[in-house]
């Protein structure tokens, strides 16, 4: 089953012919071109297993292509699991995980990053953990005898995303 924004027609005006290049020059990028569509990403894919709108194969087809916004604004985008089992059978060696995270970089750079990872890095942001840990949660560790959590440092954590700039794209975008 194809997505949504790959059975949409594609109009020659949506196409940004630079795009690509513009990928194979990035780290990670590099092997873009070398694609030739057998689909052994896909079918190797632990999340595409599962999914009906996740296709590696896509991600790299519409990125050669130069649907740029296409890619950039899609959340299957953000569905990739970083396993590389998709690079690890590659038969032209293409890195697609390392191609899905440079796109999914310029997704974030340009503010188009899906909901619950704003939401995650809030609570990363605000407690050090990528999620809020329950009172109960707390307070059974505690009825078993184990030692408490250990205090997170958001600070540590807001330090390394200000000097990556992750923080200026998360702030700018309105996260």
């Amino acid at each position: 089953m194809m997505t949504e924004a790959a059975q949409k027609t594609i109009k020659s005006s949506e196409m940004d012919t630079k795009f690509k290049y513009e990928i194979s020059k990035m780290h990670g990028g590099e092997k873009l071109m070398r694609c030739y569509q057998c689909g052994t990403c896909t079918s190797d894919c632990p999340i595409a297993r599962f999914s009906d709108t996740y296709r590696p194969r896509q991600i790299i087809r519409m990125t050669q292509l130069g649907l740029k916004d296409r890619v950039l604004n899609s959340d299957t985008l953000w569905l990739c699991a970083s396993c590389f089992t998709c690079t690890d059978r590659c038969p032209q060696d293409v890195e697609v995980a390392s191609v899905i995270r440079v796109l999914r970089n310029l997704a974030a750079e340009q503010g188009h990053i899906p909901q619950v990872f704003k939401e995650e890095c809030a609570s990363i942001l605000e407690s050090g953990y990528a999620y809020k840990i329950p009172e109960l949660r707390l307070k059974k560790r505690e009825t078993l005898g184990l030692p408490p959590l250990p205090k997170g440092n958001p600070e540590s954590i807001r330090k390394t995303l200000r000097e990556v700039h992750f923080l200026k794209h998360m702030e700018n975008k309105g996260a």
